[in-house]
Order: C-alpha cells, then structure tokens, then sequence
C-alpha cells in the first residue's frame, strides 16, 4: 500500500506581502492605539513656564530641605492620613493645596479637607485599591513654601 503525500501548495508573492501587511498592520494599530491613549489621559503641564520655575528651584529645594521635614501618607480603607514630622514630632502646617488622586489620571482627583488630630492630618476621601498619589503644597510657619508628591501607601 502507498501512502499518498499532499499536494504541496506554493507560497506565492502576494502570500508573503500578505503576511508583511497583516503583522506590520497589527504593530501600527497597537501602537497607535497605545500613543492615543498616552495623550488622551495625559493630565497635562506641571509647571506653565519651565524656564520660570527652573530660575528658583535651587534656592525652593534648599529651603524645603532645611525645614527636616519627613512627609508620608497612608489609606486605610476611606481615610487618608498625612504624617508630617518635624524633629520627631507631628505638626499641622498651613496646607495650601492637596491633590488625591491616581498617578496616570486626573479622573478620580479630589482635594482632600485635612483635620489634625495631634499625631497626623485626616481626611475622609474616596480611596480604593490601587496606586495613589498625593501632591501636596504647604506653607511652614516660617512661611517657607513646601511641597512635594507623596506615594500614599495602602494599610490593610
């Protein structure tokens, strides 16, 4: 008995173009896709003149060092808790803006109403799982300006 082989089929020039457009048609779309949703969740400038605020950053970041200040923030489950200690001990200064919010977008932003509590400013925020993010601008007794983005980790 003989075993009879398929025909072999011949790979033609519009096969091999085919396959070319369809994997370098798959590349482009993801990433133009990808590039259109960097831009679309972009929360947008910092800074409105880079230059401006590049002329103090020096003299800023000096002084806000020498304030000694240790910053940090927890969530534990609604209430956000921002520690701020100077020498080992908690103060409340002057908070001028606070931002909660993820660190990709601005679409669950919220400005947080701090209480201090004797050992760490409070809020109630809206919170979740996930990365978190709070960007922080306070003034110091001194009236030194301070502010800075802080991770805010998760207790659970």
């Amino acid at each position: 008995m003989t075993t009879q082989t398929p025909p072999v089929r011949e790979i033609k020039g519009w096969h091999v173009f085919a396959g070319f457009a369809v994997a370098f048609g798959i590349i482009i779309t993801v990433n133009l896709t990808l590039a259109f949703n960097a831009v679309r969740t972009f929360p947008g400038l910092e800074v409105k003149n880079s230059y401006v605020a590049s002329q103090s950053f020096d003299v800023d970041r000096t002084a806000q060092l020498a304030l000694g200040w240790d910053v940090s923030a927890t969530l534990e489950g609604k209430v956000l808790s921002l520690f701020i200690m100077q020498d080992g001990t908690a103060i409340a200064p002057q908070i001028t803006e606070a931002t909660f919010g993820r660190a990709t977008h601005v679409g669950q932003d919220e400005s947080p109403v701090f209480s201090f509590d004797g050992t760490a400013l409070r809020a109630d925020v809206a919170g979740g799982a996930g990365n978190w993010n709070l960007r922080l601008k306070a003034i110091a007794d001194d009236g030194t300006p301070f502010q800075q983005r802080v991770i805010v980790r998760a207790v659970r």
